[in-house]
């Protein structure tokens, strides 16, 4: 679920796709780094709120190719707490005001920053051996646009910065993890 910080569309209700793979490289057994490179749907998103031509519909897509890098901690083997950051760069997008295209919103445009930097808070639940449930939070440390908003309440223009903010649930399997411990137990243990 996302939003876009700065517009005029409030709440979390843009549901996009999340996917991708992930490297988890383990430093001890309960530290490690994970590198992922993910195709991330982000975006706002509001229904219509009148019944004439101006609905006040808005519907934002932001593609992204995200490249999220984290410390993670696993606790007893069941869940693991992690923070980053994740660099995205933009590779689709599309606008809709009152149900109408917005053609000059383009990846060529300059209207949105062709890349976002994120902060990341992250918890993974073991589910069943190798199968995760993952929740994250990301959120932009700088602005991917910067618009002219009419203000709801007052009709007004106003001139905001733009922020993503994103919650994400998704399953997440670990393919090698017996694998990697195993090699981190033999490689420990002092040679003859």
């Amino acid at each position: 679920a996302t939003q876009v910080d700065g517009d005029e569309a409030f709440g979390y209700h843009k549901f996009g796709l999340n996917t991708g793979l992930a490297a988890i490289i383990p430093i001890d057994d309960k530290w490690a780094v994970t590198v992922e490179n993910i195709f991330n749907q982000k975006g706002a998103h509001q229904g219509r709120l009148y019944l004439d031509s101006l609905d006040g519909s808005y519907d934002l897509k932001l593609n992204y190719l995200d490249v999220p890098v984290l410390i993670q901690f696993t606790d007893k083997d069941i869940v693991t707490f992690g923070t980053g950051m994740s660099w995205g760069r933009l590779v689709g997008i599309s606008e809709q005001r009152n149900g109408y295209d917005m053609p000059g919103t383009t990846l060529t445009s300059g209207i949105y920053r062709s890349s976002d930097l994120n902060i990341l808070v992250d918890v993974k639940f073991r589910l069943i051996d190798r199968l995760r449930l993952n929740v994250r939070y990301a959120y932009s440390i700088r602005p991917i646009a910067t618009r002219e908003v009419i203000d709801s309440k007052t009709g007004k223009p106003n001139i905001r910065d733009q922020y993503n903010g994103m919650f994400t649930f998704r399953l997440y399997y670990v393919f090698s993890e017996s694998l990697s411990r195993k090699n981190r137990k033999q490689t420990s243990q002092p040679a003859l």
